[in-house]
């Protein structure tokens, strides 16, 4: 039976010093070497993934941005890019701004570099989550420059965007009512009181992108991991859900088994177990 493993990354594969645990790798690049299809389904783009996930090997090309585009670790490109329409764009800022929302804009031109835009004032956090991405080699921030002002801002691939929950689940909410995009809405998992938004294209997911990689590979089976709301769709599409012992609560209710937190290199030894009962 070919089984596709896929797990979150932050919260998940990830311990609580949003690290990966040396054990972890070794154990995964040990099972890929054996043939095991291990991946990350991630909001994060490839300049954070990239570090973070370097000293294990797979051999599967990473879900990246929330399913918007996947990442090839070996020809260090996106593929299968899902683009947000000009008009999507123009209606999706004039929604954050009704809402008091200076969103980042992720944009992608050439297939391998990112641009992100940023213009309007920043609060502390939307400050610290710039400074601890700077000078990453496959993102650049380009903060309150003309070219960002632009209505017609080519290549957008997503908006995120942080503030307090309230605000930004309601803003969450009329987005889906009014625009035809792909909306994702969750609680920052590093600080409970902020909501994190993510707007992309129509029919952007992990679920989707989860089994669009299936459906690649000839998969029989797929075994996804998650912590946190944003990481349901994708456990439900999995033939088996499996969430870390520090998920929310909603999580684990969807979840066929819950295993050990994210601080015991659960999913690694998880994946370890169940590819070895399907040899």
């Amino acid at each position: 039976m070919k089984t596709l493993y896929v797990t979150d990354m932050d919260g998940t594969l990830l311990g609580p010093d949003s690290k990966l645990s040396s054990r972890s790798a070794a154990i995964i690049s040990e099972l890929s070497y054996q043939g095991a299809l291990v991946t990350v389904a991630t909001a994060r783009t490839p300049a954070t993934v990239v570090p973070l996930i370097s000293e294990m090997h797979t051999t599967l090309p990473a879900i990246v941005m929330t399913g918007a585009a996947m990442w090839c670790r070996d020809s260090q490109r996106y593929l299968n890019v899902k683009y947000l329409a000009d008009d999507t764009y123009r209606a999706l800022m004039d929604m954050c701004h009704k809402y008091g929302i200076n969103p980042f804009r992720y944009t992608l031109c050439d297939g391998k570099s990112m641009q992100v835009y940023h213009n309007g004032p920043m609060t502390e956090g939307e400050q610290a989550f710039v400074d601890n991405r700077l000078n990453l080699g496959l993102k650049n921030f380009n903060i309150d420059t003309p070219h960002g002002l632009r209505p017609d801002l080519p290549g957008v691939v997503f908006f995120f965007a942080m503030g307090e929950c309230d605000r930004i689940f309601a803003l969450a909410d009329e987005i889906r009512a009014t625009v035809n995009c792909s909306v994702s809405a969750y609680v920052d998992i590093f600080g409970k009181e902020t909501g994190l938004l993510e707007l992309f294209a129509p029919g952007v997911s992990k679920a989707a992108a989860v089994k669009q990689l299936a459906r690649d590979i000839n998969a029989d089976r797929i075994v996804a991991f998650g912590d946190n709301l944003n990481d349901i769709p994708m456990m439900q599409a999995a033939d088996v859900a499996v969430a870390v012992g520090n998920a929310l609560d909603q999580v684990k209710a969807i979840a066929s088994c819950v295993i050990d937190t994210n601080a015991t290199d659960a999913v690694a030894r998880f994946i370890a177990t169940d590819f070895a009962s399907t040899q």
